[in-house]
Parts: C-alpha cells; sequence; structure tokens
C-alpha cells in the first residue's frame, strides 16, 4: 500500500474515533481531524503516521479516567490472555530476582513442566541470546510464540544451598528445547500442590477447612471453581470454607457474578450504573439463581489491598448478604467496567469505562477523591495488616507450596499454614471448633430436641425468635 494511502487510513481511524466517541459533536471531530490533516502537510520534519495516531488516540483517552486505554502491542496480548486463560507459549510463570530471571513456577502439563524445568532454575539464554539482562516482559514476549514453532531454553539451577523444590545445591546448565503450544493457566489454587500436579484443596493442620485461591476471573474460572467445590464439599467433616481473593487483580464480571451464585439462592450479586438515554442513570440489578452449594457451612474471604475490581463484587456480595465473614485489609477500590472495543485496524484495543458496580446495598465501590467508604473493608474485629517483611516471606512460602515442594511429607509444625499466614490464622477463628467441641454442640442440640418433643417447647417471647 503507497505511504499516502497508509497514512490516510490511519487518520480516518483516528477520526471514526473521536466521532464515535463524541457522536454528535461533529465540530470536535472535524477539528482534530484539521489538525491531523495540518501536520501531514506542513509539519517541519516528517512524522510516521502510525506513532502519530497512536499519540491522538492516547492523547483522547488520557483525558477520560486511568482505567480507559487504546491498548495494542504485547499489552494487548497480555490482556487477551489473561481473559482467555491459554496463549501460545511453553508454560512458565516468570518472576525478576537478582540472578536475573528466574522459573516461578513451571503451569503443570504445559512444555516446560514435561521437559523436567522446574521452579527456581535461571533462564540464561533464550534461542541462544544471553537473556541474564533480560526483564520479565521482555522474556515473555520471546518466549511466547506461534504454536507449533520451538525455542531453545538455556537454564541455570543455583549453586548456593538447597533449590525451591528442596533437592542439594547444584550448578548444572543445560539448554532444553520447546515447542510452543497452547498453554491453560489455572485462576483456582489450593492450598498446596501435589506431586502429581494436582492441588490440595484443605488447609493443611487443619480439619475440615477448605481453601480455593483464586487468582483472577477468566473464561475459565467457574469451570475450575466448581470441580474444587465438589472435592471440598464430598469430604467428611467438613467445616468451613475459605475464599482467598488476595492479590486478585479482577477479570470478567460475568465469572464474578457465576462465582458469587454458587453461594446464593437469592437475591441482589451486583448492580450496574450505565449512562442512558439522555444521561439519564440506567441500573441493572444481576440477581442469583435458586440452588447453592455447601449451604449452611461457615464462608471466609480473605482480601487485601491488591483485592479489586471483579474480586470486590465477589467479597462484597458475599459480605453484604452475610454468607460470608470478610477477613484482612481494605480493598483496592477498583469499581468500574471496562469494556474492550476493537478498532478498525485490527491491532489496536479500546478499553473503555462505560459503567460501574454497585453493591448489593447500592453503595459504590469505586475509590474517588471526594467519596468515603470505598472499596470492601473486613467485618470488625477482623482487620489485619501484614508487614512488608511477612509478605516477602509468606510469598517464598507460597511459591514452595505452589511447586509441589514437601507434597510428599507432612510440614513442620512452623510451615504450618496458621504459623505462617497471620491472615488466614485469624480467618481459621471464625470455624466451629472441630472434634469433641463439635461433638458437644451436636448433644445439646440434640437434648434441646428431645424437649421440644417431650412438650416442653418455648412460646412466644422466648428470645428464641427470629
Amino acid at each position: 500500500m503507497p505511504k499516502r494511502n497508509l497514512l490516510l487510513l490511519t487518520l480516518i481511524t483516528a477520526v471514526s474515533l473521536v466521532a464515535w466517541l463524541a457522536r454528535d459533536h461533529g465540530r470536535q471531530a472535524r477539528q482534530v481531524g484539521e489538525v491531523l490533516g495540518a501536520i501531514e502537510r506542513s509539519y517541519l520534519e516528517p512524522v510516521d503516521a502510525d506513532q502519530l495516531a497512536t499519540a491522538a488516540l492516547e492523547g483522547i483517552v488520557s483525558r477520560l479516567d486511568e482505567h480507559s486505554a487504546v491498548v495494542a502491542g504485547a499489552a494487548r496480548s497480555e490482556l487477551e490472555a489473561a481473559l482467555d486463560q491459554e496463549f501460545g507459549g511453553v508454560g512458565l510463570e516468570l518472576v525478576a530476582a537478582t540472578e536475573g530471571v528466574i522459573v516461578h513456577l513451571p503451569v503443570v502439563g504445559g512444555p516446560a513442566w514435561r521437559a523436567g524445568v522446574r521452579a527456581g532454575d535461571v533462564i540464561v539464554a533464550i534461542d541462544g541470546a544471553d537473556a541474564r539482562g533480560m526483564s520479565v516482559r521482555d522474556a515473555v514476549a520471546v518466549l511466547r510464540g506461534d504454536i507449533g514453532s520451538a525455542v531453545a531454553v538455556g537454564l541455570k539451577r543455583p549453586a548456593a544451598g538447597p533449590d525451591i523444590d528442596g533437592a542439594g545445591p547444584t550448578d548444572d546448565r543445560r539448554t532444553v528445547t520447546l515447542v510452543r503450544e497452547v498453554v491453560r493457566t489455572d485462576s483456582v489454587l489450593g492450598d498446596r500442590r501435589r506431586l502429581d500436579g494436582s492441588w490440595d484443596w484443605f488447609v493443611e493442620g487443619e480439619s475440615g477447612i477448605g481453601l480455593v485461591r483464586i487468582t483472577s476471573f477468566g473464561d475459565r474460572t467457574v469451570g475450575e471453581l466448581d470441580a474444587a467445590l465438589t472435592a471440598i464439599a464430598a469430604a467428611p467433616g467438613l467445616r468451613g470454607l475459605v475464599i482467598d481473593l488476595r492479590g486478585n487483580p479482577g477479570g470478567l464480571l460475568g465469572a464474578a457474578i457465576d462465582v458469587c451464585d454458587r453461594f446464593l439462592d437469592d437475591g441482589v450479586i451486583v448492580s450496574t450504573r450505565r449512562r442512558g438515554p439522555r444521561e439519564a442513570a440506567v441500573v441493572e440489578p444481576r440477581r442469583a439463581t435458586p440452588g447453592v452449594v455447601l449451604a449452611g457451612i461457615p464462608i471466609v474471604v480473605l482480601i487485601d489491598g491488591l483485592t479489586a475490581s471483579a474480586a470486590e463484587i465477589v467479597a462484597a456480595c458475599l459480605q453484604d448478604h452475610g454468607r460470608a465473614v470478610v477477613v484482612g485489609s481494605r480493598s483496592f477500590g477498583k469499581g468500574t467496567v471496562q469494556s474492550i472495543l476493537p478498532l478498525s485496524d485490527g491491532r489496536r484495543l479500546l478499553k473503555l469505562t462505560t459503567a460501574e458496580y454497585l453493591r448489593p446495598g447500592d453503595a459504590g465501590i469505586h475509590r474517588r477523591h471526594a467519596a468515603a467508604g470505598w472499596g470492601v473493608a473486613p467485618d470488625v474485629g477482623h482487620e489485619i495488616d501484614l508487614t512488608g517483611q511477612t509478605l516477602a516471606a509468606l510469598e517464598a512460602w507460597r511459591r514452595q507450596r505452589e511447586a509441589g515442594s514437601g507434597a510428599s511429607g507432612q510440614a513442620s509444625a512452623a510451615d504450618l499454614p496458621r504459623n505462617v499466614d497471620p491472615a488466614l490464622a485469624r480467618a481459621l477463628e471464625v470455624f466451629p471448633l472441630p472434634g469433641p467441641d463439635l461433638r458437644r454442640q451436636e448433644e445439646t442440640a440434640g437434648d434441646a430436641d428431645e424437649a421440644v418433643a417431650a412438650g416442653d417447647a418455648a412460646g412466644p417471647g422466648d428470645g428464641r425468635g427470629g
């Protein structure tokens, strides 16, 4: 295509976006077109048409709010992969460390996992190029690619001390050739990973306490949760369920609604407020459908300052309906809805704020400069903030459990979840005691039933009503 035609097409895309945003504000759209046309005809230095259009689009959207954006390139790929819970790659979750880019976890069943790549491996080369100075983002961009293509990854084990899997110190270097395929990531995790890659859904060292950690809300989150809840419900002696939403940045609104619906039989889950005709507000409630799982089982939801968006919807919904006790620290306060609109060039997406969430009690979630009570606050008496040192130790401990370290044996008392995770320890206090104490409660209830059967039922005004 001739360069001039490409420039005109790009300018048309920019003007079309402005016209769509402004709709009947044709004067403003024409002015933007005039400016871009003047630059094309008269600006002193040549200007890349694509970069000019991108700057125009980003400038327009930047005047809206911090969550609206024009998304392109690697950022677009990351957004789509997060929502789809799948991407073309080798199945590695990476983190930055002093040694460089290291493997946080290999995705179970993925190419790297099958090739024996382990948590803690340092990536030293990719396709023969030195990777030690790469950022995590750059390494991910190189490792992802077309399905069926191959990539050679140079790896090294840390030489000092035992590795993250509990093996002895090594300094071996090796190169593995991995063939990229569709990699599917889990968004629902358990307490610790077993050696076969499956999850243990119960808190280690505690009797009958299930745990699901939801890390994001994507296309497959609800199905993953259903499988976990089925396993948890089938276990004898279930006393409670912990839903850990700490660090969850959100995701798909529909997935969050479906998660709430699992635990509610009726009532509003969340409402969305949109701009309607003539700028009147339109509030659309989303209600629960009949049928619940784990009826009567106490639930605790864990949140922190990184719990945001769809994760806040779940926490707020279960809290407002009295279905769960919320433990932790105030959530992030991101209560707006972004619609994803593809632009006509096929390379960019417009992420545009089009609605906001309202809790079942009609309170807002979004943090605004003049607003009070934003986000989700823990229930009274269940507030707990963790120090940076505790969070770092908790992250390292959690990484070991996600990698399957120690899954074949009983952890020492110091490594049990109750003794490492203060917020989880506070959550465990909510549940009824196991063993003899629980049996005594059942016996007391049985005695009361026998008294009623004998004709000693209490009449009105005895304090049992409600």
